[in-house]
């Protein structure tokens, strides 16, 4: 029963589609797992599929090392803002606010929150050449390593490894950056998910090949085209460019629905009731098309006056004959007030479609503009931001959220930016009986034009900051939107979740590795568990459950068993302390028996903090623990 598992240094995200090869061709696994594409090719060939290697597709410098980027293991850890989460409003919020870079945090959420999205939105760098994009990646490979891990030659893993250190803004370089992320994104999205990202015309065709290749072409769902500015800039070299485009794509094409607009009061207002018809208000339409057809014309009775109506010489009636008369007796045709006037058909207001389908043109009239986008967040954070990507308008978020998920739907940005997502969620929420969630991605960049002195050194007094960052931007942002809120309409408001909690990255301790394999009572570790302080066994604690697929947002229960504190989530146990005793093991033996609320499926260990004899003596009493409630308690131990 015993499960040893080196997972704080080998947190990998979820790979579903490995768990499905493994039920369906557990034969084309070896001993230790490895997938034998040899076998697996033979199995298919047997079926007389077409293996030709001609295809359509995207390849750049970079894809096999993008696609290992994709699985490999984090080389983070996740720490709590503890005193942040802790304030009232922060308690039990569902929503989160991640501080880092967002593919290690995507890797430690790909576990907790898989098939758990509704929708993403982001808007990643467009690489224009001035937006200060660069590919940059801290992992270290040999030659020889990435030509294992990515089955490659040694002259392609000598340029790869060349470029991934160029810190290069070429298409390769992006697409190279782009790739994991979404990877990993598509495997938190819900079956019926969808995902919009931003992007202009730099990257638009890399985009849209590579959203193919990830999310399938299959599963395209639109491409819009959203004007950004109001007015033709004179200055522009060649044309004026006004718009930038929003891709959309679904998990499951056929299981998703993009939700209707909202019709207006001015629309409505169309629909009057001047005979009082008891269906309520209606609006007129043509009977009558443009263009001649067999049979299209015959004569037609007012059912007041008699008087005869047939179609202009060259056109016919919408409907037949037959059609047109039970509209009449239905009283689905009106012949005017005297009843002499030129049949027209009534069209109900409850009978319309309660909503408009979306356009793929996003006019700033409807749906804001970058000074609007800017003028949003000058009001909320006040001074001059000088970023180097411009926000989105409150407008356009919202349309995109309103289309792609529900009222209680989690929706996630992994490239937050200064956080109009979330403050978009906070006034949908608020301006409905609403209650989506969000999870928001930011890494601490500092992208603030420090020449600009007056305008910096507003901002670092705004915020109370030494250095300020985007991140910091975005924190402030949502803290000051939801007392905006609270201020503007309280009534709304009550009962609505409007706080965040917040959790960041930290590096892996440098001289971690894990200790001796056997449970020797005298082997020594390696590494000094003992030494690790309250805030590093929380941060491992919180790593370990997010990875076990417990939420960020869910809190354990702290379990005392006879003076040593274990912590409870999900029916799993964690033991992360040291010192624990032969008398602790009877008091948590007890509990189970005793304890209606305490059911725990598997008791799991930081090994560093235990001595051997006590790991063994747990795990024995495990196996052998016979419980009043029949529970199978795995024992796990990590290190």
């Amino acid at each position: 029963m015993d499960i040893q598992q080196s997972l704080t240094d080998n947190l990998t995200p979820a790979n579903k589609n490995l768990e499905v090869l493994k039920a369906h061709f557990g034969h084309c696994f070896d001993k230790q797992g490895n997938f034998q594409m040899e076998k697996f090719q033979a199995e298919l060939e047997s079926s007389e599929l077409n293996f030709s290697r001609e295809s359509y597709g995207l390849d750049w410098l970079g894809r096999s090392y993008s696609r290992l980027l994709a699985s490999d293991a984090a080389t983070t850890l996740l720490r709590e803002d503890e005193a942040f989460n802790q304030k009232p409003e922060n308690t039990n919020s569902q929503n989160l606010l991640l501080k880092g870079d967002n593919l290690e945090i995507l890797k430690h959420l790909s576990h907790a929150y898989h098939e758990k999205v509704k929708m993403i939105y982001i808007d990643p760098p467009y690489n224009t050449g001035g937006d200060g994009f660069v590919y940059q990646d801290d992992r270290k490979f040999t030659v020889k390593e990435l030509q294992r891990l990515a089955g490659v030659t040694e002259e392609k893993a000598k340029r790869i490894l060349e470029f991934t250190m160029s810190k290069s803004n070429s298409h390769s370089a992006w697409l190279t950056f782009m790739y994991p992320r979404l990877y990993i994104a598509k495997q938190l999205l819900k079956d019926d998910g969808v995902i919009f990202v931003s992007i202009d015309d730099n990257e638009v065709a890399q985009l849209r090949l590579l959203m193919d290749e990830v999310f399938g072409e299959e599963n395209f769902v639109a491409e819009f085209v959203w004007e950004k500015i109001h007015s033709v800039k004179n200055d522009a070299k060649y044309v004026s460019d006004n718009h930038e485009y929003v891709l959309c794509w679904s998990k499951n094409k056929s299981e998703v629905v993009i939700n209707l607009m909202s019709r207006t009061a001015k629309m409505d207002s169309a629909y009057t009731n001047i005979d009082d018809d008891p269906r309520g208000p209606w609006a007129s339409g043509d009977l009558v098309a443009n263009e001649e057809r067999k049979e299209g014309s015959f004569e037609v009775n007012s059912p007041i006056t008699g008087k005869v109506f047939n179609v202009p010489s060259g056109k016919h009636w919408v409907v037949s004959k037959a059609n047109l008369l039970e509209m009449i007796r239905d009283n689905r045709v009106y012949f005017g007030r005297d009843g002499n006037a030129f049949p027209r058909k009534k069209r109900f207001l409850s009978e319309v479609q309660q909503g408009l389908k979306p356009s793929t043109l996003l006019g700033c009239k409807d749906f804001g503009h970058n000074q609007e986008a800017k003028r949003e967040l000058k009001a909320l954070i006040g001074g001059e931001l000088i970023a180097k990507h411009t926000p989105k308008p409150i407008r356009l978020i919202s349309h995109l959220i309103r289309l792609g998920s529900g009222e209680n739907d989690l929706i996630m940005d992994f490239f937050a930016g200064t956080g109009t997502t979330g403050d978009s969620i906070l006034r949908l929420n608020c301006a409905s009986n609403a209650n989506r969630s969000y999870i928001l991605v930011q890494l601490p960049e500092v992208v603030f034009d420090q020449d600009k002195i007056s305008s910096y050194v507003e901002l670092k007094n705004e915020l109370g900051i030494e250095e300020p960052t985007i991140f910091e931007i975005t924190k402030e942002r949502l803290i000051r939107a939801a007392n905006k809120l609270r201020e503007e309409r309280p009534v709304e408001v009550a009962g609505k979740d409007l706080g965040f909690k917040v959790f960041e990255t930290i590096p892996l301790w440098e001289d971690y590795h894990h200790k001796a394999e056997t449970l020797e009572e005298d082997t020594p570790p390696p590494f000094r568990g003992d030494l690790l302080g309250v805030d590093d066994l929380q941060a491992l604690f919180i790593t370990w459950k997010t990875h076990d697929g417990s939420p960020l947002t869910e809190t354990a229960v702290d379990y005392d068993l006879g003076g040593y504190m274990g912590k409870y989530v999900n029916e799993r146990l964690y033991l992360m302390e040291k010192n624990f005793t032969t008398d602790h093991l009877v008091t948590l033996l007890q509990k189970v028996d005793a304890d209606a609320d305490f059911n725990p499926r598997a008791v799991i260990v930081f090994e560093s903090n235990f001595q051997s004899k006590n790991l063994r003596e747990l795990s024995e009493s495990l196996k052998n623990f016979q419980n009043q409630k029949s529970l199978e308690i795995d024992f796990i131990m990590r290190f």
